[in-house]
């Protein structure tokens, strides 16, 4: 009886072929694209939605030294990011920021976007798509299609997703009438 022959190894010949490359350099790419969107979606904004009925304000602090007050039947919604993004949906804010606070403020109103840091200010919306913004201290500024405009303590202005109008001097009760703790700052 013979014994076989064991099998001969040959050696290991690498053969380079493009298909072969572009199909692991694609395998890899959507690796990657998994990975960095795992990176972006893994932690959603956090957002919460204020809301007052009839007869009711509501006075919250939204982040440190950045407090509001909204007037009866008006809803917001505060997005947690940097900065603070305030979408107001409906009736009147007043907000209270603090010199020393760290969190910029954007607020929404329409297609207009208000900015600051450390000013005290109100917002009104009124039912024909119009608002109109008064500050009590500091400088806010309006951004709106016809341009940006700054508005500074003790005026106030009307302004809508285009234009502002009726930019003029008041007083400090009239900033937030409507707001009983205003009075007494």
């Amino acid at each position: 009886m013979q014994k076989p022959e064991p099998p001969v190894i040959e050696p290991f010949t690498f053969v380079f072929s493009w298909r072969r490359f572009l199909v692991h350099c694609a395998i890899m790419g959507v690796c990657v694209l998994l990975g960095l969107m795992t990176w972006y979606f893994g932690k959603p904004h956090s957002i919460r939605f204020y809301e007052t009925k009839s007869e009711e304000q509501l006075t919250a602090a939204i982040a440190p030294d950045v407090n509001m007050v909204l007037d009866t039947r008006s809803s917001v919604a505060v997005k947690e990011s940097q900065p603070l993004q305030i979408e107001l949906f409906k009736g009147n804010i007043y907000f209270d920021i603090k010199k020393k606070a760290t969190h910029q403020l954007e607020v929404k109103v329409g297609n207009a976007i208000i900015k600051n840091t450390g000013t005290r200010f109100s917002i009104r919306m009124h039912k024909d798509g119009s608002s109109n913004i008064a500050v009590a201290d500091g400088q806010i500024k309006v951004y709106v299609a016809s341009g940006i405009y700054q508005i500074n303590a003790l005026e106030q202005a009307d302004f809508d997703d285009s234009s502002i109008s009726k930019h003029r001097l008041v007083t400090e009760r009239d900033i937030a009438p409507w707001n009983s703790e205003q009075g007494s700052k």
